[in-house]
């Protein structure tokens, strides 16, 4: 098994930690990362036997295709890309995609130029690779083969502002959303409509040639016009949608003036409406989901019960706010009393809760989660709670996620540590991080939402 978390010995081999359920939960997770790494899912699906290329029910005759180009962006366009040249290699014409600037990893991409941007709030060379992107797309014809490569983080990795808005102006609306405790549904949906790529513009652009999305989906309900933004697929949201957004979280008012002007010129008719479902250009697009949460979820799931595990993936639609999350997830976890014929058991959750930021700390949806449910758990033996990003980086921080256990209050207590201040500042981050519990995998390379694994162990005193 690949080690994705670094320091895992550490998390593990803790004095008053319940070691054998840590050590479960963490391995599931890496059992889940592994199989949602981007170059084996689309290696996997993607197969090139002599001139045709093939991707479940689409067969293409590249003898009949003048040239192949390459779009996209996101936290696994970088490995994507990287796995379309070793499957196409020099069948390849010419290609730009955006991937984040920490990804440190030299990527081996070929004709595919690679630009590194900011994420999660956009940067100038966001808009300057996609300038020169869409460049290239309206150069294609009705014989050319445009792929997409597309995942979470997309939307601000294509960050192309329409209209008179500025960059620094979307980047403080983002802000601003991201801080709101808006879903990322409804955050895309303004981003739509203040973008040229996204809401299906970018399939828009490359019409007439064919489309090809190979996408890995961030989403919960793998929408495909949430993902990134849906840059290759119609978009049923409106500019009426996108201001009711801002004026539901009372973002309206302190908008940037461009931002409230371009989206009221939309509503107007002034502004064309992004493409919808019934236009001509969706007849050549070919979109693919290679990889998600429900993959992450069932891989560890498969993996615990291999391990003598009984584990169960009860959902991967959930959302909400993640310290409620977290309160529910512990009242669950603590009913997972080991059986007698299944000695250890597990939970499974999958999705993408929310955190409404009213303190000044620093933390991610996931380490507030659990610090939420470290609360609930005490004294509870043989019991770890752990939650990532999938994709390395949760919230501002440079942890994935964090674990609890049922020790994890009284640590903290000796350490002259108080949950509740931490979790009403918003500073989940430094609570785990002062008791050696965040979870440090680096930048996975991939993005499906996160993971919460629960593990009850009957070998600790459960």
């Amino acid at each position: 098994m690949t080690d994705f978390i670094r320091n895992k010995k550490q998390l593990i081999e803790r004095e008053k930690v319940e070691s054998e359920a840590r050590r479960l939960a963490l391995e599931a997770m890496e059992a889940a990362l592994a199989s949602v790494n981007p170059q084996h899912l689309l290696r996997g699906r993607l197969k090139l036997e002599g001139d045709f290329l093939r991707i479940d029910h689409l067969s293409v005759d590249l003898k009949e295709v003048e040239g192949i180009y390459v779009f996209g962006g996101g936290k696994a366009s970088a490995a994507m890309a990287e796995a379309l040249y070793e499957v196409l290699g020099d069948r390849l014409t010419e290609g730009i995609i955006v991937a984040p600037k920490y990804q440190e990893r030299a990527f081996r991409t070929g004709p595919i130029w690679l630009v590194k941007a900011g994420h999660p709030i956009p940067t100038v060379e966001a808009p300057n690779a996609v300038s020169k992107m869409l460049e290239l797309a309206d150069r294609l014809g009705e014989r050319d083969l445009a792929f997409c490569l597309i995942s979470g983080g997309g939307s601000a990795l294509m960050a192309s502002p329409t209209g008179g808005v500025s960059l620094e102006e979307k980047q403080d609306i983002t802000r601003a959303l991201l801080k709101s405790g808006a879903t990322i549904h409804e955050i895309n949906t303004v981003r739509k409509h203040l973008s040229q790529v996204k809401g299906g513009r970018l399939a828009g652009r490359i019409y007439p040639a064919e489309t090809v999305g190979l996408i890995i989906s961030d989403v919960v309900g793998d929408s495909l016009e949430t993902i990134a933004s849906g840059p290759t697929a119609p978009d049923p949201t409106t500019f009426r949608d996108a201001v009711a957004v801002l004026k539901k979280y009372r973002l309206w008012d302190n908008a940037p003036e461009a931002v409230r002007k371009t989206l009221e010129e939309g509503v107007g008719g002034l502004i064309p409406e992004s493409p919808k479902p019934s236009e001509e250009v969706f007849r050549k697009v070919h979109n693919f989901i290679l990889g998600n949460n429900e993959l992450a979820c069932r891989s560890a799931s498969e993996y615990l019960n291999s391990r003598g595990v009984e584990a169960s993936v009860l959902t991967v639609f959930l959302e909400g706010e993640a310290r409620e999350a977290g309160r529910v997830i512990a009242a669950m976890a603590k009913y997972l009393k080991p059986k007698p014929e299944a000695k250890d058991r597990s939970i499974i959750l999958g999705g993408e809760t929310t955190v409404k930021v009213k303190g000044e700390g620093k933390g991610g949806r996931n380490q507030e989660l659990v610090l939420s449910a470290c609360r609930l758990i005490e004294g509870v033996k043989g019991l770890a709670i752990a939650a990532v990003d999938t994709d390395g980086v949760d919230g501002y921080t440079e942890a994935a996620g964090g674990i609890v256990d049922g020790y994890t209050l009284s640590q903290a207590r000796e350490a002259g540590l108080d949950a509740d201040f931490y979790l009403q500042n918003n500073d989940s981050h430094s609570f785990l991080d002062k008791l050696g519990d965040t979870i440090m995998t680096g930048p996975t390379g991939t993005n499906v939402n996160d993971l919460i694994v629960a593990v009850r162990v009957s070998s600790e005193g459960g």
